[in-house]
């Protein structure tokens, strides 16, 4: 795997870099998948930036991410290494694991839920 370059312009070994792992990429598309299928996602995109990894979900491909999943290490200790944003960049979830912040996505279709119910 080579190097990369970060957002400042410093060039960063492969060891520095964030990225998603496939087990991270596996539980993530799975509830993609489940977005895509209920009609409330159709396009996403990768970033691996030098301080952190990030899955956006789109609910339309012109507009801004309606939800951020981020690995962030240098949170790891005081926030936890993962996060759930929403629209505007609100935090709807952190924590260590990714299965944890991946819950914010249940409640989310449970206030969906009870509008049309």
């Amino acid at each position: 795997m080579s190097g990369g370059i970060d957002p400042s312009g410093a060039y960063l070994k492969p060891s520095e870099r964030v990225v998603f792992h496939r087990t991270d990429l596996d539980r993530i598309l799975v509830v993609y998948g489940q977005l895509v299928s209920n009609g409330h996602a159709r396009d996403y995109g990768i970033s691996m930036l030098g301080d952190r990894a990030i899955f956006s979900i789109f609910r339309h491909a012109a507009e801004n991410p309606t939800w951020r999943i981020e690995k962030i290490p240098a949170l790891a200790r005081k926030q936890g290494l993962w996060a759930v944003s929403g629209i505007g960049g609100k935090v709807l979830k952190r924590g260590p694991e990714l299965e944890i912040v991946l819950k914010a996505f249940d409640a989310q279709r449970r206030k969906r839920a009870k509008r049309r119910g």
